[in-house]
């Protein structure tokens, strides 16, 4: 028996090859099935079932072309409506891999498709379940995002997890071992472990929603409880996932055109494409196409793109290193951003050579951020990180305005005073530079190494404070 967790970093992703005695079957697989592909012919293996646990809202799965490519039948479980032919499990319903068993346990919640598989080995015995988005270490999946499909309320929806987990998952053994959809990180959850395999019966000693003696209104309110908006791209990916969506390899042959700059120039204003320049920030900060968009591939790339970028549909256009181009388009594609149309040839350094005209963001250290607030009252410094860093600790009379939420914040901006910006690192600072720059404000200025670097220079900061006493 064989069980590979290939887990994906930048989405916090973790999808599952099983193999036994000739005979694999792929769980949640990514939109790059070719992976998957090859690991089955090194153990001369035949895939036998692609079994997805819901209709995925945070990536584009590779169920599609995986079955496509090997002819394996795509399982979902009860109240599953694809638009394509799929076995729709029944609930306990017994699938043959080998000498295992896999078996589909209904656990509606997240979706009210959600189904985690059971998997018994050679001899029958309880061996681990593959739970996708039902539950995570540390949390289970935020159950707000099915209303609309389902109907329901958050509160209904919530309820009817707490019903999933404590009559399918929690009676099972304490040695399960537990393989989630997800790790810290993703936005499905709001709790979750950075670990990304776990027992059940550790799960149920740590994760605050196995408590034995938790009501279900306890329950309900504590999973319901500060839930952020789910990022724009999450509905669109769903209706990828269930309806169908183009080829990756086409996807890739398209956004891999080599441009030159005249004719990427040409291609942005002709389409209205969004530049979108995945260098890194300290590079985009000394030189950028102007009004392209930073979102560097060295960070959360791929779920960036897709709580920023409006409508998946959009063309888009990339500044990249040549070499991490095809990189790029494929972690595009895995949040549905299926329209890049081409590359710069050469990079940024083709465009000056060009004698294009190009844009800088102003940088400041942390100790030249001191000696401005020092000089005046007047000064206003905007952290872009999430609410919650914010509250942790923060520069004295910072004004949080998330990355996140950048665009709600807009009116905030001053138009002609000089500004600061910065986030935890810098990363995020320079997105939020590149968005109010496309936006014609210019009067910025990135802390470079953000919070971090703010706190080692000694500038003023607070302690914790109270959600409430805001």
């Amino acid at each position: 028996m064989t069980i590979e967790q290939i887990y994906t970093g930048c989405l916090a992703q973790g999808a599952y090859y099983i193999e036994s005695k000739g005979e694999a079957a792929i769980i949640d697989p990514l939109r790059e099935v070719g992976p998957y592909i090859k690991r089955a012919r090194q153990d001369g293996a035949e895939i036998k079932y692609i079994f997805e646990t819901h209709f995925h809202a945070d990536f584009v799965s590779g169920h599609l072309t995986l079955a496509k490519k090997t002819g394996a039948p795509i399982v979902y479980g009860p109240l599953a409506n694809p638009s394509f032919e799929a076995i729709i499990a029944k609930d306990g319903q017994e699938f043959k891999v080998g000498d295992l068993t896999l078996v589909a346990l209904h656990t509606p919640g997240h979706t009210m498709e959600s189904t985690t598989y059971l998997l018994r080995d050679g001899q029958g015995k309880d061996h681990a379940i593959f739970s996708g988005d039902t539950l995570f270490l540390g949390d289970v999946g935020r159950p707000d995002l099915a209303q609309k499909a389902a109907d329901m309320t958050q509160e209904q929806l919530a309820s009817t997890l707490y019903d999933s987990l404590r009559n399918k998952i929690m009676p099972l053994s304490d040695d399960i071992i537990v393989y989630p959809a997800h790790g810290a990180g993703s936005a499905c959850g709001k709790n979750m472990s950075k670990e990304t395999v776990d027992t059940l019966g550790n799960q149920k000693n740590t994760n605050y929603a196995l408590r034995a003696d938790m009501t279900r209104e306890e329950f309900v309110a504590e999973v319901t409880e500060g839930l952020l908006p789910p990022p724009q791209y999450f509905p669109l990916n769903v209706k990828m996932n269930k309806e169908g969506y183009e080829d990756v390899d086409h996807v890739l042959e398209r956004g891999m055109q080599a441009l030159s700059p005249d004719a990427f120039e040409v291609a942005a204003n002709e389409t209205g494409a969004i530049i979108l320049d995945v260098r890194h920030e300290d590079e985009f900060a000394a030189g950028h196409i102007p009004r392209s968009i930073f979102i560097g591939l060295d960070g959360s790339f791929a779920p960036w793109v897709g709580s920023l970028v409006a409508d998946v549909a959009q063309p888009i256009l990339l500044v990249a290193p040549e070499d991490r181009v095809e990189e790029a388009v494929t972690r595009l594609s895995r949040v549905g951003f299926d329209n890049t149309m081409g590359y710069l040839k050469g990079g940024f350094e083709a465009w000056k050579k060009a004698s294009k005209e190009y844009d800088t963001v102003s940088p400041i250290s942390p100790e030249g951020l001191q000696d401005v607030l020092e000089s005046s009252d007047q000064i206003r410094v905007f952290d872009v990180r999430k609410e919650s860093e914010y509250l942790s600790e923060h520069l004295v009379d910072a004004e949080n305005t998330p990355l996140d939420f950048l665009n709600d914040y807009l009116s905030a901006f001053p138009r002609e005073e000089v500004f600061y910006l910065h986030c935890a690192g810098g990363y995020r600072s320079m997105i939020a530079a590149s968005i109010l720059k496309s936006r014609g404000i210019h009067n910025l200025v990135d802390v470079t190494g953000g919070f971090k670097a703010i706190k080692e220079a000694g500038l003023p900061v607070t302690d914790y404070v109270c959600p409430s006493t805001l």
